[in-house]
């Protein structure tokens, strides 16, 4: 539920996947400066994000062939740089958060190690494996 007068787009968590050893590396100085995978935020000009519904579907379009990512949950209150909400391409209407500056790592309030799934069905990402 949404306070009174809170801006949802901006309030509720968005969430970064992000590969093992550049978050640890984000340690070093305490910002994640990283936008997608093998790109820097200096390279791409933002930090790609998505909200919960997008999660599983970026990860299974950019990241099929890895079998580990660290889900990080993000309180955009806690980013000082501007968040913007954009289609990732022209001509598409669904839009994800896209972060212009680099993350502060007391910017993200939970991480999550998590696991490519094999099953009967085949290899994927899924949300439901996150305990």
């Amino acid at each position: 539920m949404t306070e009174p007068g809170a801006d949802p787009l901006r309030d509720d968590a968005i969430f970064h996947l992000a590969m093992p050893d550049d978050w640890v590396a984000a340690f070093a100085t305490g910002e994640y400066a990283m936008s997608t995978r093998g790109r820097t935020l200096a390279e791409e000009g933002f930090i790609h994000a998505s909200t919960r519904r997008q999660i599983e579907a970026t990860a299974n379009r950019f990241y099929a062939d890895v079998d580990q990512l660290v889900l990080l949950t993000i309180d955009p209150r806690r980013v000082a740089a501007d968040i913007r909400w954009e289609p990732p391409a022209p001509g598409l209407d669904e839009l994800f958060p896209h972060i212009y500056g680099p993350l502060p790592i007391g910017a993200v309030v939970l991480t999550n190690a998590w696991m490519r799934s094999i099953d009967e069905s085949g290899a994927a990402w899924r949300l439901a494996d996150l305990r």
